[in-house]
């Protein structure tokens, strides 16, 4: 099969965070097919950053690609989040291999893995790797690693900066805001080193003076430069701190643990060295562990 597949399309189209998961799997066809032309197909939001994959040959966005799926001769489609439109689309394409998860009209896929992610038991990393693995995809390198500008936010160089995300997409994910806040100053204050506070929000933050706001100016490429340049970076369950892990910077992570398949076991930062307060309640989690947690991280590095 190996030689007669010339185009392989890799279909993942929600949040930039989920995307990032992926990027393993990808990188496992791209081993597993090297001659075949690897196309991302993503939501318009993520495109800017699905062209820092390295193992991507082209990535369109998704609702332009869907409309006209059959004139591109895809040998291959690999879902990697499973939607009826998804599998209906490369069905009626015409694609000869399509693989991804048993349900949402999975009966239209020729390869195709139980859904078991719900129950949390293992990382989004590795059921995606799972799921190519039908196809032989395998590698070595489970790294998230993409490309970064180096020429950005050249200032930060060889500066103590610790960068906090104070946002998440889903309320349950949420830590307080004030307390962000907080652990802001206090970290500012009491460890003596700069912070930076960055994302999207359409919540304004009072922030102090001595405190860097880069909130609502980045886009999600500079965000990564901006990431790849702290000491570490401070965030609840969020997009960014998959970002963060992808540029190799340490996380301190902040989980509630009793939602069934939203924990850190399934969603934490993918990587070595990063730290993850979890707890069944995110009122819980206190400023004052956050701190110590910091504390313990910049002395450690």
């Amino acid at each position: 099969m190996e030689n007669k597949i010339k185009n392989i399309l890799a279909i993942r189209n929600d949040r930039f965070g989920e995307f990032l998961l992926n990027i393993p799997a990808l990188r496992a066809l791209k081993n597993a097919y090297p001659q075949a032309e690897l196309t991302l197909a993503v939501r318009a939001e993520v495109l800017e950053l699905g062209a820092a994959v390295e193992c991507a040959d082209k990535v369109i966005i998704w609702d332009q690609l869907r409309k006209e799926l059959r004139k591109h001769r895809f040998d291959v489609c690999v879902v990697l989040n499973p939607t009826k439109e998804a599998h209906w689309a490369a069905f009626w394409a015409g694609i000869p291999v399509r693989a991804g998860y048993d349900r949402k009209w999975g009966i239209l896929l020729t390869h195709k893995l139980k859904d078991t992610k719900q129950l949390g038991n293992r990382h989004e990393v590795d059921a995606n790797l799972e799921l190519v693995s039908l196809l032989g995809a395998k590698t070595q390198d489970k790294s998230l690693a993409i490309k970064v500008n180096e020429n950005l936010y050249k200032y930060f160089i060889n500066q103590e900066i610790v960068i906090i995300h104070p946002f998440t997409s889903d309320p349950l994910k949420q830590w307080p805001l004030e307390r962000f806040v907080e652990l802001a100053q206090r970290i500012r204050n009491e460890l003596d080193l700069k912070v930076v506070v960055a994302g999207l929000s359409k919540q304004p933050l009072a922030l102090n003076d001595s405190i860097i706001d880069m909130v609502n100016k980045t886009t999600l490429t500079e965000l990564a430069a901006l990431l790849k340049r702290g000491r570490l970076v401070v965030t609840g369950d969020s997009g960014p701190m998959h970002l963060a892990a992808a540029v190799g910077t340490p996380v301190v992570a902040l989980f509630r643990n009793d939602l069934k398949g939203k924990t850190a076991k399934r969603w934490g930062p993918w990587g070595e060295g990063h730290t993850v307060i979890e707890k069944n309640s995110l009122s819980d989690i206190s400023v004052n562990e956050v701190v110590e947690q910091v504390s313990r991280v910049v002395r450690a590095n």
